[in-house]
C-alpha cells in the first residue's frame, strides 16, 4: 500500500577473492541499535536503518554521521583490497547493479555493491591510488500496479554506489548528492573525507530512494536477476555435445551386443565346431571365475550402497528443482534439501550395501550397515569440522555455529544411521542375488595381459568421456557457487546427470567386456573405477578453474576451496563408480546367463 514501511535487510559481505563470506556489521557501518538476525548459509541477516516507505521518494536523505579511527579505516581498507561487495535485500529481492550490453537495449543485473572504488590523484601521478568510500546510494525501487487488487508490489531493488565528499556534515547539499562533484576533490577518500580532527576520519552516510512504475509483473520479477546473454545457446550446446558422446557410446554398444555376442552365442551353442582338444576362447572361458567375490568385498558393497543413497538423492534433488520448488527466492533451500533428502535416503543405500554384501558371502550386516552409515558422512563431517575451524579463525560470518553441528550430528547419528540399519536388516533378510553360473574353487590363472587392457591406463581412458560430457554445466556450477552467482537452469542440469549415468554405465560395460575377452576376469574394483575416475578429472578441472577464474587472497581461502571441492569430487566417484558398476554387474550377468555351460 501507498506509504507502507519497507524493511530492508543486508545479507553479508562476499568477495570472489577471498570466498570467505563475513557480516555486513563487521565493518562499522551504520547500525540500528537493535537488530533480528538469522543464520542462513553461514551468514547473519540484519535489519538496517534505511527508512524506505512505499511511493514516497527521498532525496539526499542522511543516514548517519560516523567517526573513524586509523584502525576502523584499515578494516575498511582491508576489504576494499579484497573486492568485498555488500547485499543488501529488500522484499526477498537482492540489490543489484544494472549492467547494459553494448549490443542491444537488454540488461542484466550484477547483485551486491562494491564497498568502494580505487582511483589514481590526477595532480600526483606516482602516489599510490586513493580509495573513494561509496559513502551515498541511490536506491531505484521498481514496482508493479496490480488493478485487481489494488496494490502496488515491489519487482525491482537498484542500486548506484556514489562517493561524495559532503562539505556539511549536518546539512547536505542537495546538489552534491546528485553526484555532480568534479574531479578528485568531490570523492570521499577514507583518508581525506571531512577529516578535521587529527587521527580521525569523518564521513556522513546518505542515500535517495526512487519509486519507478515497471511493466515487469511480480510473478517473473526474478528474470532479471536470473538472465544472462548467450547462456542458453551455451547450455545447449553442452547438451548437444554430451549426447552425441552418448549416441557414439551407443552404437559402439550395439555393435558389441547385436553382432560380437551374437556371433560368441552362436559359436558357444554349437558344440560340433569345437573339435575335440581344442579348448575355447574369449569370454566364456573364464565363466568359472568372473563371479568369484573380489578383494575386500565389504568395502566394495559399502561403497555402492552410499553411492546409490547419494545417486538417488541428487535425482529427487533436481526432479524437485525442475518444478520450482527450489527457487532462488527461497535461500539455501537448495542445500537444506540436499542434506534432507541423503539423511532420509539412508534405508536405500542400507539396502543396496546389504543385497551386495550377502552376494558376496558376507555374513556380518551389522557391521557392513554401521560401515554404510558412517564412512561417508564421518569423511566429510571431519572435513567440513576442520575447515570450519579454520573459517572461525578468520571470524568470518561464513562459519557455522556450534548449534548447527550439533543438529547436523544429531541427524546424522539419529536419524540417517537407523534408517540405514533398517534398510541394511530388509536387504540381508531377503535371499541372495544368483549367479547364472558357478564358481570354480581353484582360481584361473590371468594370462598375460595386452596393454590396450591394463588396468590403469583403461581406469584413467574411462573417465574422460563421462566428464567430458559434463564439463561445460560443471563451469556454470562452479561460477555459480564460488564467484556468488544464481543458478537456475536445473531442467539442463537434469537432463547432463541423466546423459552423465548413461554415458558412465556404456563406458563401464564396453571396457568390460575387452577385458573379459583378455580372459581377466577381476572385473569388481576395475568397473567401479573406470566410470569413478571421472572424479578425479573433476577435480584437476577445479583447480584449474581456481587458477584462471579465482583469486585467492588468502591461504585459508585456498584451503577452504580445496577441503570442499575435495567433498564434491568424492560424492561424484561414489555416484559414477556406483552406477557404472551396477550397470556392468547387469551386463556381465544376462551375458552368461544367455550361454550354456556344460
Amino acid at each position: 500500500m501507498p506509504g507502507e514501511k519497507l524493511n530492508a535487510k543486508v545479507e553479508a559481505l562476499t568477495s570472489t577473492r577471498t570466498q570467505l563470506p563475513y557480516e555486513y556489521y563487521v565493518l562499522p557501518f551504520c547500525r540500528n541499535a537493535l537488530n533480528l538476525g538469522e543464520v542462513l548459509r553461514g551468514s547473519r541477516i540484519y535489519n538496517t536503518p534505511y527508512s524506505f516507505n512505499m511511493g514516497v521518494n527521498q532525496n539526499c536523505k542522511i543516514l548517519c554521521h560516523k567517526e573513524y579511527t586509523q584502525e576502523e579505516v584499515q578494516e575498511f581498507a582491508l576489504m576494499i583490497e579484497e573486492e568485498y561487495r555488500a547485499h543488501f535485500l529488500l522484499d526477498n529481492l537482492p540489490v543489484a547493479m544494472t549492467v547494459f550490453h553494448e549490443n542491444g537495449p537488454e540488461l542484466t543485473y550484477e547483485t551486491g555493491y562494491p564497498i568502494a572504488t580505487k582511483h589514481s590523484s590526477e595532480s600526483r601521478k606516482n602516489s599510490k591510488p586513493q580509495i573513494a568510500l561509496f559513502n551515498h546510494l541511490r536506491f531505484t525501487i521498481l514496482y508493479h500496479e496490480d488493478p485487481k487488487k489494488h496494490a502496488q508490489r515491489i519487482v525491482g531493488f537498484e542500486v548506484e554506489p556514489l562517493s561524495v565528499k559532503h562539505t556539511y556534515l549536518n546539512k547536505v547539499d542537495f546538489e552534491e548528492c546528485l553526484g555532480r562533484q568534479s574531479g578528485e576533490n568531490g570523492l570521499c577518500n577514507l583518508n581525506t573525507c571531512s577529516a578535521k580532527k587529527q587521527r580521525r576520519t569523518e564521513v556522513l552516510w546518505t542515500y535517495d530512494v526512487i519509486f519507478q512504475p515497471s511493466k515487469i509483473k511480480w510473478s517473473t520479477r526474478w528474470d532479471t536477476y536470473l538472465q544472462s546473454a548467450d547462456d542458453a545457446q551455451v547450455h545447449w550446446f553442452s547438451i548437444l555435445n554430451s549426447f552425441m558422446i552418448v549416441l557414439f557410446l551407443s552404437g559402439l554398444i550395439a555393435m558389441i551386443m547385436i553382432r560380437t555376442l551374437r556371433k560368441d552365442f552362436d559359436r558357444y551353442q554349437r558344440k560340433d565346431v569345437i573339435e575335440e582338444g581344442q579348448e575355447e576362447t574369449g569370454w566364456k572361458l573364464v565363466h568359472g571365475d568372473v563371479f568369484r567375490p573380489p578383494i575386500m568385498s565389504g568395502w566394495l558393497s559399502v561403497m555402492i550402497g552410499t553411492g546409490v543413497q547419494l545417486s538417488v538423492s541428487a535425482c529427487f534433488l533436481m526432479i524437485f528443482a525442475c518444478f520450482g520448488f527450489l527457487s532462488p527466492a527461497n535461500r539455501g533451500a537448495l542445500m537444506q534439501a540436499m542434506l534432507f533428502l541423503f539423511v532420509f535416503m539412508g534405508m536405500v543405500g542400507g539396502y543396496t550395501s546389504a543385497r551386495f554384501f550377502r552376494m558376496f558371502k558376507g555374513n556380518r550386516w551389522k557391521s557392513n550397515s554401521l560401515w554404510t552409515a558412517m564412512l561417508f558422512p564421518g569423511f566429510v563431517f571431519a572435513l567440513f569440522f576442520v575447515l570450519n575451524l579454520m573459517i572461525w579463525g578468520q571470524k568470518s560470518s561464513g562459519a557455522v555455529p556450534f548449534g548447527t553441528l550439533f543438529a547436523l550430528l544429531s541427524m546424522w547419528l539419529f536419524i540417517s544411521t537407523p534408517l540405514v540399519i533398517v534398510g541394511s536388516y530388509f536387504g540381508f533378510r531377503k535371499q541372495p542375488i544368483e549367479f547364472p553360473v558357478r564358481t570354480n574353487q581353484i582360481p584361473r590363472q590371468v594370462p598375460i595381459q595386452p596393454w590396450f587392457v591394463n588396468g590403469p591406463l583403461n581406469i584413467l581412458v574411462g573417465g574422460v568421456l563421462p566428464f567430458g560430457a559434463v564439463f561445460v554445466e560443471v563451469f556454470y556450477v562452479l561460477s555459480s557457487i564460488w564467484l556468488h552467482q544464481f543458478y537456475y537452469l536445473f531442467g539442463f542440469l537434469f537432463l547432463v546427470l541423466l546423459i552423465l549415468l548413461m554415458t558412465c554405465a556404456e563406458v563401464t560395460i564396453v571396457l568390460c567386456y575387452f577385458q573379459l575377452c583378455s580372459e581377466n576376469y577381476h572385473w569388481w574394483w576395475r568397473a567401479y573405477f573406470t566410470a569413478g575416475c571421472s572424479s578425479l578429472y573433476l577435480f584437476l578441472y577445479s583447480m584449474y578453474y581456481a587458477y584462471t577464474k579465482l583469486q585467492m587472497a588468502r591461504a585459508v581461502a585456498g584451503l577452504l576451496y580445496v577441503g570442499y571441492m575435495l567433498i564434491v569430487s568424492v560424492s561424484f566417484f561414489l555416484i559414477t563408480g556406483s552406477f557404472g558398476f551396477i550397470a556392468c554387474f547387469i551386463f556381465v550377468r544376462h551375458i552368461y546367463s544367455s550361454i550354456k555351460i556344460d
